[in-house]
């Protein structure tokens, strides 16, 4: 079969072809021109953004019959025999099929013999991150001495799991995600090399779902040309990649912002049922709201829209919203994103999400708040009458003004403005620093033994830390409000039960927001420094002459 992918058609040849890393190509350019080339090389970044192709280059540019050059000719017989893979003093190694002490041992002995057709040897080890300990073990050594002749250029996308022991003895470039004005770039000169008529948002739509990789972004398009035929239409793009369409979200946003249950609804149940993914919708309509907050916020960033353009359908929409709306909408629907991925039916989160955004709205006084307003004003009034009636009634303004304030209960908001309980000041008052180490260095067993009983509880309590323990109780302190209210009420027997596990005696919990916990510790400190005894003799002096006469000068 003579036909070959897009991707691997046009694979750069040059680092100037590697598109997005100019950051990168320009170092390895300098590099090449001025003979400084390392021994050990550590390419990292997402999938799709010209890792191992740079590393291909590089072998080219450095066996390059012409070195030194900044470029690889291509045309001599050494890039040629690189580039078809018949040269073997480049050796392009898989380490997720080849991640044993073995292999790495036979890499070992091989570097110790000089290369056959090229000047150095240079060894391309892919995705090194699965690599076992052993073999990262095997290959310590030769990495950080190898012979002059050889190079190593690791890649990875997943940096973090690379021992530190063979990070510092690489030289290290991070790729970064391909911007989709380059994904868009790159795509239109490939289509108008080959002659293929295209439409622009389509090409858009493209580069939105290839997520910052360009062998994902060829990919796609390739499969749009198949499925296309003549022309790469914006219909066809949205069926491949199973994005939702503006108007569907412009419809949908629209329904939202005047509770218009029915209609949201039902688009969304036509949108599903031409088959779009849940979550996925859940996506495109985060990034909608997200785009709607942007142009509200800052009308000239309108290049910065991933999934809107500015026309007067989504003029309208912005319109109908306000900015603190938007963030309650955002804030809402990503909690929903966390719950739809280990959802059955991830249908029913998303309609009950579409539900919970039309609850949102800009609460007005209540009648409760109304009242305090009214009282407020009412004793505002009073004072100053009093105080244009003159000194005599000074006596009776100053017990007034010193009267305990009446307190009136809160109008309903949610756990988190209510006041501190007192189960946690009584954990607080009998908190001990050693049984809080104790809780923090289990409390990893505590989430792994939550996770085999219960995903979602495991994810809302991700979100919370102890932040103080007593022999019997634990305080959990959450960021946020939702996932606390979760924890007390759902899952609080799951929990109990692990933490009964895990801990034995200490197997009940209270908890609070993170807000609250700073204004719990302000409060204890100033407790604690009320409590400090005073000096005796400061106290027999106050007895003998009075605290009026009493100044004390610290020295």
């Amino acid at each position: 079969m003579s036909y070959q992918a897009l991707y691997r058609v046009w694979r750069p040849q040059l680092l100037e072809d590697v598109v997005g890393q100019v950051h990168i190509t320009k170092t390895l350019q300098n590099a090449l021109l001025q003979q400084k080339m390392a021994h050990a090389y550590l390419f990292s970044g997402p999938r799709g953004t010209g890792k191992t192709s740079a590393a291909k280059i590089i072998a080219k540019a450095i066996n390059c019959e012409h070195a030194p050059v900044a470029e690889p000719c291509n045309e001599c017989s050494r890039c040629r025999g690189i580039t078809n893979g018949s040269i073997i003093d480049v050796m392009e190694i898989d380490a997720a099929s080849n991640n044993g002490v073995d292999e790495i041992r036979d890499i070992r002995e091989k570097v110790k013999y000089a290369p056959t057709e090229t000047d150095y040897k240079v060894y391309i080890i892919d995705e090194v991150h699965m690599l076992s300990t052993g073999a990262f073990n095997a290959l310590l050594k030769t990495l950080e001495e190898p012979p002059a002749h050889v190079i190593f250029i690791l890649a990875t996308t997943e940096p973090h799991k690379i021992p530190l022991t063979i990070l510092s003895r690489c030289q290290r470039f991070d790729f970064k995600p391909i911007t989709n004005e380059e994904l868009v770039s790159r795509m239109k000169r490939i289509l108008d090399h080959n002659g293929q008529a295209y439409d622009e948002d389509a090409i858009d739509l493209i580069a939105q779902a290839a997520d910052g990789g360009m062998r994902d972004a060829l990919s796609l398009l390739d499969q749009a040309i198949s499925f296309s035929g003549d022309r790469v239409a914006v219909k066809d793009v949205l069926v491949i990649t199973g994005s939702v369409s503006r108007e569907a979200l412009n419809n949908l946003v629209g329904a939202l912002a005047q509770d218009n249950a029915r209609l949201a609804l039902e688009t969304i149940d036509e949108t599903l049922r031409n088959g779009k993914d849940p979550k996925r919708l859940l996506e495109d309509l985060i990034l909608y709201f997200r785009d709607l907050l942007l142009y509200k916020t800052a009308p000239e960033a309108h290049h910065l829209l991933e999934r809107a353009k500015v026309e007067e359908s989504f003029i309208a929409v912005a319109k109908q919203y306000e900015v603190s709306k938007l963030h309650k909408v955002i804030q809402k629907l990503t909690s929903s994103q966390q719950e739809i991925k280990w959802a059955l039916k991830p249908k029913i989160i998303l309609e009950m999400a579409i539900i919970n955004v039309m609850e949102i709205e800009d609460a007005p006084l209540v009648p409760q708040q109304n009242q305090d307003v009214e009282e407020l004003r009412q004793q505002i009034e009073k004072l100053q009458a009093q105080l244009k009636q003159g000194p005599p009634i000074a006596i009776e303004e100053q017990q007034s003004t010193q009267r305990k304030p009446q307190t009136r209960p809160r109008s309903s908001g949610g756990k988190g403005k209510s006041p501190i309980t007192a189960q946690v000041k009584e954990i607080v008052a009998t908190a001990d620093k050693n049984e809080l180490q104790e809780t923090i260095s289990k409390w990893a067993n505590v989430k792994e033994q939550l996770k085999g009983i219960s995903v979602p509880a495991h994810a809302w309590l991700n979100d919370c830390k102890p932040v103080a323990a007593s022999s019997s109780k634990i305080l959990l302190a959450f960021q946020n409000e939702m996932h606390r209210d979760m924890m007390d009420t759902k899952f609080r027997d799951v929990l109990n039960q692990v933490l009964q596990q895990v801990y034995g005696g200490r197997s009940n919990f209270s908890t609070l927001l993170q807000s609250q916990w700073e204004q719990v510790k302000t409060d204890y400190m100033k407790d604690k420094e009320n409590e400090q005894p005073q000096d005796p003799f400061m106290e027999e002096a106050v007895k003998l002459v009075g605290e009026d006469l009493i100044e004390v000068i610290d020295s």
